[in-house]
């Protein structure tokens, strides 16, 4: 393994798989290649990546489906960063759901998804030591955070979470009732700056609700805080939120 770590770089472009390689390999990570999903998940399961770059247009299965069958592998917890020339709002929000974990839009800078897989990858090793570290948890009325099993109860039934879900629930959760902006939000559980784009993280924030909200459309544990950011309310009745876009 490089010193960086491993990439698994899933498009049939051949072009873009290039230049993916080539960029990354200059910052001193192992790349394998795939050009369909079939061969994707064959690699994905004998190499156990540290990240996978996965487009999503790549015919049957396309990338989504991947997606869905790499989260009920043994990578279900592998970091995977779309690549896509599709950027409406509705592609993004179908590809996080499915488990991604970050999307970047074709045409794309090669320094800034570099910047980005640096990110999600140290992001993963530091959430792998804190695992090691003694049992820690948050308690709060009819919800609890176990850090060390990532695990999250409501009412004491267990609520599955994406990793990137828990991480927002939990950088939230450390500090109730302080407003983060969307920016400071994405520092913090990305490890990068959202280069504007903050969609990924409210898409990550509008799911981590479904999930722990009793009405999501209502919430009452991560408040909205209008033109600003959110916050995590422990133990408020439920109130008229002030939503942004999502």
């Amino acid at each position: 393994m490089g010193e960086s770590g491993s990439v698994l770089v899933v498009d049939d472009e051949r072009e873009i798989t290039e230049l993916i390689t080539l960029y990354l390999e200059k910052s001193g990570f192992v790349v394998h290649t795939a050009s369909n999903g079939e061969e994707a998940l064959l690699l994905a399961d004998s190499l156990r990546p540290d990240l996978i770059i996965l487009d999503i247009l790549l015919g049957k299965p396309d990338g989504i489906e991947v997606c869905r069958s790499l989260r009920a592998s043994a990578c279900a917890d592998v970091p995977i960063l779309f690549l896509s020339c599709k950027s409406e709002d509705c592609d993004i929000i179908r590809g996080l759901s499915e488990g991604g974990d970050d999307y970047i839009t074709k045409p794309f800078s090669p320094s800034q998804l570099v910047a980005r897989v640096q990110a999600h990858i140290r992001r993963r090793r530091q959430r792998e030591r804190l695992a090691d570290e003694p049992s820690d948890s948050l308690s709060f009325e009819g919800l609890d955070i176990d850090f060390r099993n990532h695990e999250v109860r409501m009412n004491g039934e267990l609520v599955t979470l994406s990793v990137k879900e828990f991480e927002l629930l939990v950088v939230l959760g450390r500090q109730p009732n302080r407003v983060f902006s969307l920016e400071e939000l994405y520092r913090k559980v990305w490890n990068t700056d959202s280069m504007g784009d903050t969609r990924t993280l409210m898409v990550h924030i509008s799911n981590l609700r479904k999930k722990i909200e009793a009405d999501p459309s209502n919430p009452v544990w991560i408040q909205t805080v209008r033109g600003f950011g959110y916050r995590f309310c422990p133990g408020l009745l439920s109130q008229p939120d002030d939503k942004l876009p999502i």
